[in-house]
């Protein structure tokens, strides 16, 4: 699949649920009304739909939420989904979750064919945690995290970076993923859905966590990519990588080849755009076959637009997007 600027779509991010068991303050409203079930595709459907996009050239995968780990019976999908790597098919098979159903899932997933995973914890400050969670307590993500490691599983670790909030926490969380083999990535905080709170308060440009970090660490550039808008850097004195995503302070529209599938069939060709393409109705359509589902994928890239519009003003409250993460799927 080429894009309408000669961009190879080649990676799906697939949300399988709007629903989390946290409510962490830059992603969700605290009282969030959730999707009805009868809105939401099937699992075998999810798994037609993206088998339509691996028959379009798509080799890897993302499965997201909400929380993904959450959605009942969710491991028959990874499987059905890892048995599509190989040659012509998959590379790769990943998740992204908050680790609080790992220690029971993480065999499930390397089981499957899932071999690296992201896990979402910005900070390891259980006071903090719960606080930036709302009602979260910091050990089953702990105990999840090594549950992962002991199955098999690459960990990165995700933090948003928030002014005021977990912005004197990088140096110690850097140091105790390089102690654990587990690479860093910090992301700025994107203007996706309304929250409690106002966003100029949590913007944190990573341009000056960098700086700031340098002063304590030999950041070494590196060529190492996973797909992702993520440029990693190797950190001299652990031996392990800090990634940074940075949708404001660097765009990194021109290199994008993704694409996001909602629960409910919906696919955004951008993250911070919402022109989208209502996939559940010809996956429905009794009339309409895997060629027709493909054509209408096609017809969707075709569409897809140079870049989004993320700014964070403080003379513009409102959200660049009102949909938020949890919908759009991480």
């Amino acid at each position: 699949m080429i894009d309408p600027f000669g961009r190879r779509v080649s990676y799906l991010r697939v949300s399988v649920t709007d629903r989390c068991d946290l409510r962490c303050v830059y992603c969700m409203a605290e009282d969030m009304t959730f999707l009805p079930k009868a809105q939401v595709l099937s699992l075998e459907e999810l798994d037609r739909l993206c088998g339509a996009f691996i028959g379009l050239g798509v080799d890897r995968i993302r499965l997201t939420g909400g929380e993904p780990l959450v959605r009942k019976n969710v491991i028959s999908l990874f499987r059905s989904l890892g048995s599509r790597i190989g040659p012509g098919g998959l590379q790769e098979l990943t998740v992204t979750t908050n680790g609080t159903q790992l220690v029971r899932m993480a065999g499930d997933l390397h089981a499957a064919g899932v071999r690296r995973i992201n896990v979402s914890l910005d900070t390891l400050d259980p006071s903090a945690f719960a606080a930036i969670t709302r009602w979260g307590r910091i050990e089953p993500t702990l105990d999840g995290i090594f549950a992962a490691k002991a199955a098999g599983l690459a960990v990165k670790i995700n933090a948003v970076a928030m002014k005021g909030v977990n912005e004197d926490q990088f140096d110690h969380m850097l140091a105790w993923c390089g102690e654990h083999g587990f690479d860093f990535c910090l992301i700025e905080t994107m203007p996706l859905g309304e929250i409690n709170g106002d966003r100029n308060d949590q913007y944190l440009p990573l341009s000056g966590v960098r700086s700031r970090l340098r002063e304590n660490w030999t950041l070494d550039e590196t060529e190492y990519r996973t797909g992702g808008p993520a440029r990693y850097f190797k950190v001299r004195e652990t031996g392990g990588r800090i990634g940074f995503i940075t949708p404001l302070t660097h765009n990194f529209c021109e290199s994008c080849n993704r694409v996001r599938l909602t629960c409910t069939g919906t696919l955004y060709m951008c993250l911070g755009q919402d022109d989208a393409a209502d996939l559940r109705r010809p996956l429905r359509d009794p009339g309409v076959d895997d060629a027709g589902l493909r054509q209408a994928i096609l017809e969707a890239i075709a569409r897809k637009p140079k870049g989004h519009d993320f700014v964070i003003d403080r003379h513009r409250r409102q959200p660049a997007v009102a949909r938020h993460m949890s919908v759009t799927g991480g």
